[in-house]
């Protein structure tokens, strides 16, 4: 259904668009060496690891990261650093960036300005990619096809309120990440299952 989109591990998320895309890489397997792009939501561990973006890298992919984290170095790459609110184009690829941010937690502040991306793919449709988030005013007026939204509680919105989202929303499909490893359990891919209204696919794929 949704073969084009792999989940690794945590948030780190392959999608190809003909470009391959990376979301966060982390804990990658092998040495790929395959991203024309990657996308950097924020900068905690889990999320910017520069061992990781080394596996995926080429000599001409280009990082996409927020304009308020300190300009990636030493990776010899193209950066393009955005704010929330920005449209912009890369080989082709149409990208919007959206805020990430907690609500009542430390953890992740809106004045921080990490972000979630909204690719507009001509084939899939508005792919939603949410970074590390509650459920928030912000992400309540996404208008995508894909969503893809935390759902390990704790440090983000758990699963039941990723699929309060998602139901807000109303995407055609969903995936939820960011479970299983780094925080939240295996079983909260299921409980979110259950908790998205009928009507929207969800596929598991940690």
């Amino acid at each position: 259904m949704l073969d084009f989109i792999t989940i690794n591990e945590h948030s780190s998320i392959r999608i190809d668009e003909g470009k391959i895309i990376y979301s966060d890489p982390y804990n990658i397997s092998g040495d790929p060496q395959d991203a024309d792009i990657i996308l950097i939501t924020h900068s905690h561990f889990d999320h910017y690891s520069p061992e990781d973006i080394h596996k995926v890298m080429k000599p001409d992919t280009v990082i996409v990261c927020p304009s308020s984290m300190s300009e990636p170095n030493g990776l010899g790459l193209t950066v393009k650093q955005v704010t929330a609110g920005e449209s912009f184009e890369i080989s082709g690829i149409k990208f919007e960036t959206v805020p990430a941010y907690n609500i009542g937690k430390p953890f992740h502040p809106k004045s921080n300005g990490w972000l979630g991306y909204i690719i507009d793919s001509t084939e899939h449709g508005r792919i939603y990619i949410a970074g590390d988030t509650d459920v928030t005013p912000d992400n309540k007026q996404i208008k995508c096809d894909i969503a893809l939204v935390p759902a390990g509680g704790k440090f983000t919105a758990d699963a039941v309120q990723a699929a309060e989202l998602v139901n807000t929303i109303h995407p055609r499909y969903t995936v939820p990440i960011h479970y299983g490893t780094v925080v939240g359990v295996p079983s909260d891919g299921e409980k979110f299952r259950k908790a998205v209204d009928s009507g929207i696919e969800v596929e598991i794929k940690l």
